[in-house]
């Protein structure tokens, strides 16, 4: 464990001497419960839209329930540029910590840089993300892919939009299953 947690160090001090930069997103996240059972509790506040329909089997007394709830919020975060994987290739790893109603989280997107243009670039990559106040029920570990755009608009400064799609299970309870995904336009400034 020592030595993980010396190479994860040695990592993170090479990324700081690497150019970074800074951004700041609006974020809409839409939080996706379902569960296959009656009775079943899924979170707070989800009352905005859901659906809900028998079982197709005829001697089920369960219920299929589907609720889709969207929140805004928005997110700062850090992200290291200049780290070159090829001629239109960079690495861009990234500290984000989001503000959301009621699940924050601190992620850490790993995502690879295509350079369309001089000025336009497409992203691409995994997102580990920890919930920082997960309610009873709720797992902390997320995991998921995000995709996206940056368009420079100056020498320093870049718009940026993506998708991040939820792909861990956050919810404890078996029958049940709860992932997050979201939008964010932002604004991204390099040192």
């Amino acid at each position: 464990m020592k030595n993980f947690t010396n190479l994860i160090s040695f990592c993170f001090a090479v990324l700081l001497l690497t150019s970074c930069a800074t951004r700041a997103a609006y974020l809409s996240r839409s939080e996706r419960f379902s569960s296959s059972s009656s009775g079943i509790s899924l979170a707070p506040n989800t009352s905005k839209s859901s659906s809900t329909s028998k079982a197709s089997a005829a001697n089920s007394a369960a219920l299929n329930i589907s609720n889709t709830t969207s929140r805004s919020g928005f997110l700062i975060g850090i992200y290291f540029t200049g780290i070159e994987l090829g001629e239109k290739f960079e690495l861009q790893p990234e500290v984000d910590f989001l503000v959301v109603k009621d699940l924050n989280e601190i992620q850490a997107p790993v995502l690879v840089k295509y350079n369309v243009a001089e000025e336009f670039s497409v992203l691409a990559g995994p997102n580990l993300g920890f919930l920082v106040d997960a309610p009873t029920g709720i797992k902390s570990f997320n995991f998921g892919l995000d995709f996206g755009a940056a368009y420079d608009i100056a020498e320093k400064i870049n718009i940026n939009a993506r998708y991040g799609l939820g792909l861990a299970d956050l919810s404890e309870n078996a029958g049940g299953s709860l992932k997050l995904s979201g939008f964010q336009i932002g604004v991204g400034y390099q040192f």
